[in-house]
């Protein structure tokens, strides 16, 4: 497990990314003295190190995971697939691969953790955003939260704090040794480039898969 750094000077060297996550941006969080990973809408992030893990949420919504007994831990960042031209408060709106849209971001974090040492019994989950930030959509944010939820019930799994909905988007700040959270509530100004990035998000994975989505 990675120390904090408090001495002034050198850095302490980066620790290496799992295998998985050699291509997502590492930094030096020189609030949180410690090396951190940020990650982007549908991408996730697993550390053995203590490291800390951030992301913007909008309208998705991230899943913080971890083992306190051996500190492995990390985030996920997803948003369900939806069908424009079905309408924003239709019943039908969203795709029928949503589920497994959905399912394969919880599944590949937990799955990830697993392999790296963490026990199933042992994993907690704390959950953050479902904002209503794509007024175009307007429960979009609600159908992701209700996806989590359903999703951590039906596998048995412990959410011991959340911050869900409300009409702003977040910042969030996972350490992934200790589980400590941190949160920020970002400004409306901030809300239409956080619209926007999940916008762009939404047209990539709406897109016809090539082939099957195979889950494990």
């Amino acid at each position: 497990m990675l120390n904090r750094h408090e001495a002034p000077g050198e850095l302490p060297p980066m620790p290496r990314a799992l295998p998985a996550f050699k291509d997502i941006k590492r930094y030096w969080s020189k609030s949180g003295q410690c090396w951190a990973a940020r990650i982007l809408p549908g991408e996730f992030y697993v550390s053995t190190a203590g490291e800390l893990v951030v992301t913007i949420l909008g309208s998705c919504v991230s899943a913080c995971i971890r083992d306190p007994k051996s500190g492995v831990g990390g985030m996920n960042h997803f948003m369900l697939p939806f069908n424009r031209s079905s309408g924003g408060d239709s019943g039908n709106a969203y795709v029928s691969l949503e589920t497994r849209y959905g399912s394969a971001a919880m599944e590949q974090l937990i799955n990830e953790i697993l392999k790296n040492g963490g026990r199933r019994e042992n994993l907690e989950v704390k959950l953050f955003g479902g904002g209503r930030v794509l007024e175009a959509m307007t429960d979009i944010g609600e159908k992701n939260i209700a996806f989590a939820r359903s999703y951590l019930r039906d596998e048995g799994l412990n959410v011991v704090s959340e911050d869900l909905g409300g009409t702003y988007p977040r910042k969030v700040r996972y350490f992934t040794d200790t589980g400590r959270v941190q949160m920020k509530r970002l400004e409306r100004t901030d809300t239409s480039r956080v619209a926007n990035e999940e916008n762009q998000y939404l047209k990539k994975i709406e897109k016809p898969a090539a082939g099957p989505i195979d889950l494990f």
